[in-house]
Order: C-alpha cells, then structure tokens, then sequence
C-alpha cells in the first residue's frame, strides 16, 4: 500500500474514532429536566432518562430529545391580546346566550360555569344582555351588564357591573378565564344561583327602636343584618312575598351563614314589620366611625338589658361585627384576670411578676418592645398589658379553666345565642401547654367579635352575664343564653378597679379621656401570621353602656378602635 494509501485509512480509522467519541459525547452530556440534570450513563442512565420523560435512542442510533417530545407548556403572563381575546370569546357567547361556548372558555372542571350561565336565562329569566368590556388592567378586565328580567308579565331593566381574569391553565398553558361565580354576579359565592320568582320569603320593614324605618340608604352597615332579618322573621311578620330577582345560597354560603340576598324587585309584597332594638342616633354614629377607619367594625350595648343599640362594619360585604371570628388579642385578659383573682393567683393591688420573658410549653412569650415592671402590681401590669404577668400563671390553671370561665360567668363559646340574626358566639377551645398560655393572652385558638367583646365589658360593668339581642325575645318567644354563675362581689370588684385603672392611667387612657369616672377599657392587639401589622382591639364601658371595636391589621388597639368605641360611649352619654 502506498503512502497515498496509508494516509487514507489512517484518516477513516481517525474519524471513525472522532465519530464514535462524538456519539459518545451525546450520549453522556447532561439533560436538563425541568431544573434537574440528569446524566446518561449507559443503559441504566438511559432508563433513568426515560423515567423523566427524557428521550429514547432513535433507530438511526441518535438520541431525541424532551423538546423533540413534548412540546413547552408557556408560563408567565399572559399577553394583552390573549386578554382581549379570551375576555371577548367568553363574554360574546355569554351575552348571545351559548353556556356551554362561555364555559369552555374558563377553567372550571366541574360545570359549575355551565350550570351558571344556563340558568342566567333559565332560572334568573335575564334576557336583551348586552355587556360592555372596560379597559383592562393587567389580566383583569371589567365590564358593564345590561339586560331585563321577565317574569309573570312583569319586566324590569338590570345594570350591574363585574370583572373577569384571564388566567394560564397549568397543564398546557392555555389562557383561560378564571372562573367563580362572582364573574356572573359580584354578590355570587361559588355555590350560589339566581332565581327569579315568587320570593320564598317575604319582604320585611324594619324600624329602629323609636319606630324609623331602616335603609341601606341611610345606614349601609345594615345590608347583610337587613337581609338575616328577612330571613328570620319574613314569614312571621305577616308580610306577603312579591316577585324578585335573588341570589339563592349554595351549601357553602349557608354554612357560613349567609342569607339569600335580593338583586332586583320587580313587583312589591307587602312587607311586615320587625322592631328591633337599635338606636337611629348611635347608628348613625356608627356608621360615621368606622368610616375613618379602614377595616373597622363596632357594636354598641346597653349591659343592663342586653339590647344592641348600634353595629357597624367599614366594609360592607360581611359583618365582622357579629360574624367575625378574631384572635381577640388583650382584651381577652378582662376573661382571664377574672379567673386569676377568683383563684387566688392574683389581686389587684398585690405585688405581682411582669419579666420581660416567660416560658411555658416550650414557648417563649414576651412584652411588646420587651418591657418589664418590677415591684409592680397586677393592677399595673393589666393597665400596660403585660403578656408575662398572665403567662406566668399559666402552670397553675386546668387546661379548661379558662374554657369554663368563658362559658359559666360570660357567657360565650357555647353557640347558644338567640340575637335575632345570625351571629358567632365566640370560641374559648380547651388547649394545652403553650397554645393553652397563648390563649390566656387572647392568641391561640381563642376567637372572638365585638358583639362578643362588649358583651364581655357589659358583664364587668352590670356584674352578670345579660345576652345581647337586636330583636326583642317578645317578638318570637325564643330563649335567651344564660350563664350557670356569677362572679363573686369580690372579684367584680377588683375587675372593674382594673378596667377603670386602665382607662385613667394605662393604654385606655388617651382614648377614654374625659369620659370618666363611672368607667373602665381594655386595649388589645393580636398577632395574625402573614399580617404586617396586628388587629387593634377595645372594650370598654361607661355607665349603662359598653361597646367593643376591632380595626383589621390596625395596629395598637387604643389608637385604632379606641377612639371609635369612645365616641360611641361619648355620644351615647
């Protein structure tokens, strides 16, 4: 063989070995999975590979790889065209009446979209819709509804504005509208329908306690009570039902206690009239309140009857006031401090610890900015709120000792109240080791609202326990909640020296100013995971008056809710 020839061979032995290392080379350079690299190493790296969706070898001996496979799922937001596209298909079909067309345009798996839409004509008889999209912020765009409902030969026009959000489906991608009732209606719940018909229940009138009807127009607090009255005593009032365009509750809704609400009336009942016991003035003083404060809501009671004279909620949606279910913070210690001094372990003008730190069940409580008083009383460490004064105690209490006050002298976790309307009766849950000390201080599994907190100051202040009521029991012949005892008159006595202290000289006090001498406060502030700043709380009573407030991730309750509870006790003086 020639030297040509040498050359020759030598080249083809060389790319063969240049081809079988490049051959190699794809075979064991890493994948990347998702984030995860995954090394191919002979046969089992292979099938390791392939567990991962991974390429397999090709016939021509080539591997394929995840992109060759399965196309990528697009992530991120999405664009403003696929907004302007997806909002128009769903509302187009939703507005020419094509439900199965609108529902597969959003993401709902369980036909509650088609169900919805189909008995917008169906069951809630709207028909001529037109809808008007508004400018899109982001994947949210708002829209205008027009139409009229028909029913029995009646007909009424309809407006109502909503929004959807345009969303990507997670298994490909796809941008879709995110679905929940309230895109068809903003007062829908998922669950919820419209039905328009004969009302099920008929309308009521109800008056304030000097005989004044009252509106949405002139207390807009009431919406939700207005409609639990409704409820309640529609069909025991005498009214008679007309015809109406309603949201009818879904299981999830009636669980947590809301009442079927009326969208449009299209032909009057005639109403009867419920009486109940709120005052026309402090209501409307509590309406004004908790408007300067975002997220506050308020109740005012006379603790020598239990009547509620006002309730109010900042927002308009729910009613925290009566519904809400809150760490009550410090206020809760009025609960506890009762408990202390009817135990012994405590009195109000015997030295008592207030560290800076207390331990118990592995946890580690402290003051707000880690303050401590020595040589000091209880009565000064209830004026400052100090968190270790009742944590240190907390070795010498049962875990259902302060389940058992809570529920014996005030009355509360017992699910027993008969108010009127739908209320929460407030939660002292029997606990152990550091949930048990948290619960001395108003955290842990304690939950509370401020119909239940000035219900606890009305306590102090009339010495028993009175259910607060906005509907006379006279009215229906139900049965009020009552406490199995009293507190001592001792241990009432120290009680109010320790909220009338607090309200002259401790956290109370700038708030309270110039309502003494015949009172007493509490502050409170709880701690909620995930909040930046903590619900500010404040119960206090003066005279025969008591009122609690709570003002949502507000802060210090004395400079949040203190001063509306304040000027209700003022205005009601």
């Amino acid at each position: 063989m020639g030297k040509r020839g040498k050359k020759k061979h030598a080249a083809e032995r060389q790319s063969a070995r240049s081809g079988e290392s490049a051959q190699s080379a794809r075979r064991t350079r890493p994948a990347v999975i998702g984030g995860m690299i995954a090394v191919v190493v002979g046969g089992a790296g292979l099938a390791g590979y392939a567990l991962y969706g991974g390429g397999a070898a090709a016939e021509d001996g080539s591997a394929t790889t995840l992109a060759d496979q399965k196309p990528k799922v697009p992530t991120g937001p999405v664009s403003a065209a696929q907004v302007k596209a997806v909002s128009t298909q769903f509302l187009t079909a939703w507005r020419t009446g094509k439900a199965a067309q609108a529902a597969a345009a959003t993401n709902d798996t369980t036909k509650a979209a088609t169900t919805l839409l189909t008995g917008y004509t169906k069951d809630a008889h709207i028909t001529g819709v037109t809808i008007t999209p508004g400018t899109a912020t982001g994947a949210k765009v708002p829209f205008t509804v027009k139409g009229t409902v028909t029913y029995g030969g009646t007909s009424k026009p309809l407006t109502y504005e909503s929004a959807l959000t345009v969303v990507r489906r997670t298994s490909d991608g796809k941008p879709l509208v995110d679905w929940h009732a309230s895109v068809i209606h903003p007062d829908l719940a998922d669950g919820d329908k419209l039905l328009t018909g004969e009302a099920g229940v008929p309308p009521i009138k109800a008056v304030d306690r000097d005989g004044g009807e009252l509106t949405l127009k002139k207390y807009p607090s009431l919406g939700t009570i207005l409609d639990s009255l409704r409820e309640k005593y529609g069909e025991k009032a005498g009214g008679k039902a007309g015809i109406e365009l309603q949201v009818v509750r879904g299981t999830a809704s009636k669980a947590a206690k809301s009442a079927d609400k009326t969208l449009l009336e299209l032909s009057k009942g005639t109403p009867g009239v419920v009486k109940t016991t709120l005052s026309p003035s402090l209501q409307a003083a509590a309406e004004a309140e908790v408007l300067k404060k975002a997220k506050s809501s308020v109740v005012l009671i006379r603790p020598s009857t239990g009547e509620v004279l006002a309730v109010a909620n900042q927002s308009h949606g729910f009613n925290t006031a009566f519904q809400g279910s809150l760490a009550p913070g410090s206020t809760l210690k009025v609960i506890t401090s009762s408990l202390l001094i009817e135990k012994g372990l405590a009195s109000a003008d015997k030295a008592h610890p207030c560290p800076k730190y207390s331990t118990y069940g592995g946890w580690k409580f402290q003051n707000d900015d880690e303050f401590e008083i020595k040589g000091g009383t209880f009565k000064a460490s209830f004026a400052r709120s100090c968190n270790t004064a009742f944590i240190s105690q907390a070795k010498e209490l049962d875990n259902d000792s302060l389940t058992k006050q809570a529920q014996q002298v005030f009355g509360l976790g017992m699910d027993n109240w008969a108010v009127g309307v739908s209320t929460f009766d407030g939660s002292v849950p029997v606990q152990s080791q550091a949930q048990m000390a948290a619960s001395l201080i108003g955290q842990g599994g304690v939950r509370m609202n401020p119909l239940n907190m000035a219900s606890v100051a009305a306590t102090v202040e009339s010495g028993v326990f009175r259910q607060p009521y906005l509907v006379s029991p006279e009215v229906d012949g139900r049965t009020l909640a009552t406490a199995s005892r009293t507190m001592s008159s001792a241990t009432l006595s120290q009680l109010r020296e320790l909220m009338q202290y607090t309200a002259a000289y401790g956290t109370a006090a700038e708030a309270m100013a110039g309502l003494g001498p015949d009172y007493g406060a509490k502050t409170g502030s709880a701690e909620v995971d995930g909040q930046e700043k903590p619900n500010g709380w404040f119960t206090a009573y003066r005279g025969d008056l008591a009122g609690a407030g709570v003002v949502v991730q507000g802060g210090h309750g004395g400079s949040t809710a203190g001063p509306i509870v304040a000027a209700l006790l003022k205005a009601g003086g």
